[in-house]
């Protein structure tokens, strides 16, 4: 139900089509991740990377104090597009290509799998933020 409202809505607003289908081009983000990341994420394409990893709750906190250093860790952000982000990211560690490079050192420096996850995140995150940004489409390399 809801799914169709977001298409009926994105068919009758060309810049949201526009968006939409920039975003899609994307490996691994389907249409729930692109209404997700459209409509929760309205500074999407206007805001620096760091900011953006930031608001969706991808970018890593330290703990530290004094002499203390602590492991980062994520946390806070917008916890739905964290989760639309953390799908589309399985779905491109499964499809290899495009990201494979990133789980490959990751996965040669020994990081646990939902590291290597979260960074493919970040990484579909920034392309998100660079493709509105720049109104272009993901090429292949």
């Amino acid at each position: 139900m809801t799914e169709k409202a977001c298409l009926e809505l994105v068919r009758s607003d060309r810049t949201l089509k526009q968006k939409t289908v920039r975003l899609r081009s994307i490996p691994g983000v389907g249409p729930v991740t692109a209404f997700t990341l459209i409509a929760l994420m309205p500074e999407l394409g206007e805001a620096p990377s760091r900011a953006m990893a930031a608001l969706a709750g991808l970018a890593p906190f330290n703990v530290d104090s004094g002499h203390q250093r602590g492991q980062r860790h994520i946390r806070g952000g917008r916890k739905r597009v964290r989760d639309a982000l953390y799908m589309a990211a399985l779905v491109a560690y499964r499809l290899k290509k495009p990201f494979a490079q990133t789980a490959q050192a990751m996965s040669a420096k020994g990081k646990p799998f939902k590291v290597m996850i979260i960074a493919i995140a970040r990484k579909i995150l920034t392309l998100a933020n660079a493709i509105l940004r720049d109104q272009t489409m993901y090429k292949t390399a």
